[in-house]
């Protein structure tokens, strides 16, 4: 999926800068709620934040829009199920600290000052850091806390932009598999809202 991704999109941005009439460039921060979805546990969404930059490429109506921002992102984990197929309840925690590089395709309608926007479209997380603890418990489900190095995900969502400033609410689904392990699969899935400023 992935040698698939990238000529699409390296195809949409070449698309997109011999079409445009308009280039915006732009910093974000914001929030989001995360969590690990897991095939042998119960989880608990955990806050995180996000804060980068964008460019925006595109015509009247339709443009696209890459990204990269430094995010956090975890979970907590309350119970797993053993090899006994019985529910032990447990805490686990991890946390990633993540470059995050999303590139969207949307579209816009409204006034120039006052516009609405509808974007989707995948992203890749690079995690730069992980911070993990596990209760003892967790020894009986072996390597189900041995991660991957990066995911892949698919963002969607809508926004407005008032003058320079710019409010997006995303949903964020994980399409891989971010544990290492050939037993346990575990994939990033979040929300996120942010807040950005066009600098030009």
């Amino acid at each position: 999926m992935k040698k698939f991704i990238l000529p699409v999109v390296l195809l949409t941005l070449g698309w997109a800068t011999t079409q445009a009439q308009t280039f915006n460039l732009g910093v974000k921060a914001g929030v989001n709620l995360a969590k690990l979805n897991a095939d042998f546990a119960s989880e608990e969404n955990r806050l995180g934040y996000q804060v980068g930059a964008w460019a925006r490429i595109g015509g009247a109506s339709f443009y696209v829009q890459p990204e990269a921002y430094i995010g956090s992102k975890g979970n907590k984990f309350i119970s797993f199920t053993n090899n006994n197929n019985n529910e032990v309840a447990a805490e686990g925690k991890v946390r990633f600290t993540t470059l995050d590089v999303p590139v969207l395709l949307g579209t816009k309608f409204g006034a120039k000052n006052l516009n609405f926007r509808v974007m989707a479209g995948p992203v890749i997380s690079f995690i730069l850091d992980e911070n993990s603890s596990f209760s003892s418990a967790y020894q009986q489900a072996t390597d189900f806390d041995n991660y991957k190095n990066q995911a892949l995900g698919l963002q969607a969502g809508a926004g407005v932009d008032v003058g320079a400033i710019s409010v997006d609410l995303r949903y964020e689904a994980g399409l891989s598999n971010i544990s290492k392990s050939e037993k346990y699969s575990q994939k990033p899935n979040l929300f996120q809202l942010s807040l950005g400023f066009k600098i030009l």
